[in-house]
């Protein structure tokens, strides 16, 4: 079955999703929902300290416990080539050698895997577990651990950082963000199902199949063509499925060990461990200005925890290079190594981060020289000329982003002087924030197939993580082609098929759009030839002079036209199959690239409560062309959401004597729902970009997060006259001040 066969001809027009029918009637399945025969349990067994050796495991009592087929441990399961030495582990670049070490790094970490008939079974047996340690300390304090770990030269310094000390006007501020978890509707699951010794297929949970299949024929030594990985649905990602975690290959271990297939889930609180967060951060800013508002300097430092097994940079400071032209500017980064599992990429990387303290300093320099934080920006954009690179930006329309934005959310009504606007109880306040993302795209094909009957569908490999991706290239067909969008269906997400890039870092779209556009005109390019055979009016016919319905090829501003039935009879033809793949070409070298946004709300603070709502939220992106609009603005209204939970209410709470993570379930930990936000308004510029690839389109998942928090904590210095450095910003904070 096709992923988005739709046996109900239901035509939800351009802007619906192409996903649409199956997630509302839910049939759509995600990883762990797989009708899979004999399928067997494993649960997880997770470590309860933070820091030792394993001295021990008795699995004695949970071996008689009824439905119990096995259980892995580090001293009782089969070896995975690709951990069998330090060297391979390094190698195999997998980060926690789970299940082939007795030290224990992290609290949650896995120390045994229980195998039974049932769900029900494998839980009980796995309480009946016994682990003796020896234990030693664990730091997981991450506030007084950075101030020992020395920062490290990050990126190129540009002139002098000394030359800018006597400016008129400095700022000089730290600011921190606390960790914060995925926590996506779907937790992570694998089905693993063995065939021999040398195939294996899989359901799980990832936003890339083709880099699970890699990753783990390294890791088991198997060709990667005889791993079949299945992705189809994903119940949201934010980053934590750009790699391969324990669970997959716990579950791969243990169908090997069984010889039965073997469904593994996390559970609520073991994604808080498993499966990645945003690491916990510190960053310094000092920022230089002249008397007439023009930028002088910046050196911006960071840090960010990482785990003592895998080293995790998250290039805070990057954003620094990106959207402002800093003449004197000087970067450092340092990790700090913790008793905590490895951090990964969240809802945005490092810029996201990085674009907290930037935007903040900003709007303190523009504060401190009583001038307007827009204007200021204005002055110092770079959308000429990429800051770091010296290349002309292809297309920057990031200026147009902040004037219209503006605009939209009344920026004229903000007063500079802070505390100045008051609706009864509530302080009513203004702010910004830019975001940029470096755009780009990767090798990346598609598949096509058309019946007699002039059905298409349109393949790839490459999973929608639900932003769309497969409602834009079914678009971008029907744009080309002419093809009714009720002809055509989407087929993705399968390693079957034809190969493509992880979905994730705003390049899905980027990438596979362009071979969505290729697969299109090679089709049309072969209907021509073949309906020459039968009408010699089609012979020497570029592409651009045909188009298609849902029966027949017609050459365009004519009646001639040749039908599918008869092209197919003519050419003794059953189906017609195209395959492109394309890459970024020579102008991806003499230009650089990027998406951009402007961020802006207004938001009101309680006095007496210190309770902050956020009464209006105006975005505007620059992402090149916009594909499919609707699905466009989800993402971008999904990436705010995220950004006021940053700003507001996001934190991991670590208990630090025993080194744990507290609230670590969805009762606990607070992020935004509907409550929370008001309606988000999102404007784009769509204007394409041709010199990154055919469609036009630049990307826009990440820029929707980069710089929100930032307007928030701006604004609420613009209703209260206080100034918050340290995220999230709740009530207690602000009535402290």
């Amino acid at each position: 079955m096709a992923f988005f066969d739709n046996d109900l001809d239901f035509n939800i027009g351009k802007e619906g999703r192409a996903e649409a029918l199956f997630k509302v009637t839910g049939r759509g399945k995600y990883s762990s929902e797989y009708k899979t025969e004999n399928v067997t349990y494993a649960v997880i067994v997770g470590s309860t300290v933070a820091s030792g050796k394993i001295t021990g495991i008795d699995t004695a009592d949970a071996m008689l416990a009824d439905g119990v087929l096995g259980i892995l441990t580090h001293t009782d399961k089969p070896v995975v080539p690709g951990l069998a030495s330090e060297q391979k582990i390094k190698e195999s670049k997998i980060g926690l050698p789970v299940l082939h070490t007795d030290t224990i790094y992290f609290k949650g970490q896995p120390v045994a895997v229980v195998i039974a008939k049932t769900l029900e079974e494998a839980q009980y047996a796995a309480s009946l577990v016994k682990t003796s340690y020896q234990q030693t300390k664990a730091n997981v304090d991450f506030k007084n651990t950075h101030p020992s770990i020395p920062l490290k030269n990050d990126g190129k310094e540009r002139g002098n950082t000394e030359n800018w000390n006597s400016s008129a006007f400095n700022v000089e501020q730290e600011y921190h963000i606390e960790g914060e978890v995925h926590h996506p509707m779907e937790m992570h699951a694998t089905i693993a199902i063995w065939n021999g010794n040398d195939r294996l297929k899989l359901y799980d949970k990832n936003q890339g199949v083709n880099g699970v299949q890699n990753t783990v024929g390294k890791l088991f030594d198997l060709q990667p063509k005889n791993i079949e990985v299945i992705t189809e649905f994903m119940g949201g990602g934010f980053g934590s499925g750009l790699r391969v975690w324990p669970n997959t290959v716990l579950a791969i271990m243990a169908a090997k060990k069984i010889n039965k297939p073997v469904k593994l889930m996390l559970t609520r609180t073991q994604m808080s461990c498993l499966v990645g967060y945003r690491p916990e951060s510190w960053q310094k800013i000092k920022l230089g200005a002249d008397a007439s508002g023009k930028f002088t300097g910046l050196i911006h430092d960071s840090k960010n925890t990482t785990s003592l097994y895998e080293n995790f940079l998250e290039n805070i400071t990057r954003i620094s290079r990106l959207a402002y032209g800093f003449e004197n500017l000087k970067t450092q980064m340092a990790t700090v190594p913790l008793n905590m599992s490895t951090p990964t990429w969240m809802r945005g990387p490092g810029e996201c981060t990085g674009a907290f303290a930037l935007e903040s300093a900003i709007d303190e320099l523009c504060f401190k020289m009583n001038k307007d934080p827009l204007a200021v920006r204005l002055q110092n954009l770079s959308d000429v000329k990429d800051p770091e690179t010296g290349k002309d930006w292809s297309t920057n329309f990031v200026r147009e982003c902040m004037e219209k934005g503006a605009a939209k959310i009344g920026w004229n009504q903000r007063d500079l002087k802070p505390r100045q606007k008051k609706e009864g109880d509530w302080l009513v306040g203004y702010g910004m924030g830019v975001g940029m993302w470096t755009a780009g795209g990767g090798k990346a094909s598609a598949g096509l197939t058309m019946d007699v009957n002039g059905n298409v569908t349109v393949k790839t490999a490459m999973t929608d993580i639900g932003t769309g991706t497969g409602t834009s290239m079914r678009n971008i067909v029907h744009e080309v082609t002419g093809i009714p969008l009720n002809k055509i269906k989407i087929d993705l997400g399968k390693s079957t098929l034809p190969q493509a890039p992880s979905q994730g870092g705003s390049r899905g779209l980027s990438s596979i759009s362009a071979s969505s556009n290729a697969i299109a005109e090679t089709l049309k390019s072969n209907l021509i030839n073949y309906a020459s055979k039968t009408n010699p009016e089609f012979k020497n016919l570029k592409s651009s002079d045909i188009t298609l319905t849902d029966s027949v090829v017609q050459i365009k501003n004519k009646s001639t036209s040749v039908s599918f039935q008869k092209i197919f009879s003519d050419n003794q033809l059953t189906v017609i199959e195209v395959e492109e793949t394309t890459q970024p070409g020579d102008l991806q070298k003499k230009f650089a690239f990027a998406s951009g946004a402007a961020h802006f709300c207004r938001v009101k603070v309680h006095e007496l409560t210190g309770k902050v709502k956020i009464d209006r939220f105006v975005s505007v992106v620059d992402g090149g062309k916009i594909v499919s609009e609707k699905p466009a603005k989800n993402q971008v209204i999904g990436a705010v959401v995220g950004g006021t939970g940053m700003a507001l209410m996001e934190e991991m709470t670590i208990d630090k004597r025993i080194g744990a993570l507290v609230a670590d379930d969805l009762a606990g930990y607070h992020f935004s729902v509907n409550a929370d936000v008001p309606i988000i308004e999102v404007d784009f510029i769509n204007k394409p970009d041709f010199n990154l690839n055919a469609s036009g389109a630049k990307g826009l998942g990440e820029v929707g997060i980069i710089g929100s928090a930032a307007a928030i904590a701006n604004a609420i210095f613009n209703a209260t006259g206080k100034r918050f450095r340290n995220l999230p910003i709740t009530p207690d904070k602000i009535l402290k001040g």
